[in-house]
């Protein structure tokens, strides 16, 4: 299966054009399965009231789950999960924020099941906060029992999305005690940073995965495309589940 993170920035590029239908045209261009979308609007002035994600969907022809991290009044904000098999939406909920005297965006993540050739495929997107005290507890919370553990209990975990960390750093750290990060496990072309696109410093984007996974291919595709379309590059994988230990659907 083919996996693809991108963190949309509200679907304005840096060009400062306003356009779903750039996002899913970079996403059609690598044809995933699954698609882990961040920084998405739905009814908010600043995007002419669309909601992102369903447009999105629909030009793609798949399925989605999007979960509002942050609320005001009718406008929202947030992640979602799209893909082209069958989708079953198992969680999705605000993650925790330590106290802070500075102003604080709330964070969320979904947790999906979705059925690939008759195996259910467990699907985490998150987006985490931009101080290192609330990454760290966020990080934690993912994966925690109600979280991580929980998906592990029932088939392979793929947790995705923009962590706000960069490799090597310690939220970073505690996500390879527990799982695999795919960008370290095969040979990629050019740099592994996702962010900016204008000018890359930075790996902030991420797909890990359960041990059921081996990864095949990785590629952060870098075109004039991608530059303009938001500021963070896509991160694309491609994976290959064992049959051994992954349970059918029942």
């Amino acid at each position: 299966m083919r996996i693809m993170t991108y963190n949309v920035h509200g679907c304005r590029g840096t060009d400062g054009r306003l356009s779903h239908e750039r996002i899913a045209e970079v996403i059609a261009r690598f044809d995933p399965d699954v698609v882990a979308l961040q920084e998405l609007d739905s009814q908010r002035t600043r995007s002419e009231g669309l909601n992102q994600t369903r447009a999105i969907a629909e030009i793609l022809a798949m399925e989605s789950h999007f979960h509002a991290a942050l609320r005001i009044a009718d406008e929202e904000y947030g992640d979602a999960i799209l893909s082209r098999h069958p989708l079953r939406l198992v969680r999705a909920e605000a993650l925790p924020t330590p106290p802070s005297r500075f102003l604080k965006e709330q964070r969320g993540a979904l947790w999906a099941a979705v059925s690939v050739e008759g195996r259910e495929v467990q699907i985490i997107n998150t987006h985490f906060g931009l101080g290192r005290a609330e990454r760290r507890v966020q990080a934690r919370a993912i994966l925690g029992p109600d979280w991580l553990g929980a998906a592990r209990a029932a088939g392979p975990v793929i947790v995705c999305g923009d962590l706000n960390s960069p490799a090597g750093g310690e939220v970073h750290w505690l996500f390879r005690q527990s799982l695999t990060d795919a960008q370290l496990e095969v040979p990629i072309v050019g740099t592994r940073r996702t962010f900016a696109t204008t000018f890359p410093v930075l790996c902030l984007d991420y797909v890990f995965v359960s041990t059921e996974f081996q990864v095949r291919a990785v590629n952060i595709p870098r075109s004039l495309l991608t530059r303009a379309a938001s500021d963070h590059f896509p991160v694309v994988v491609d994976l290959d589940l064992a049959g051994a230990g992954v349970p059918p659907l029942p």
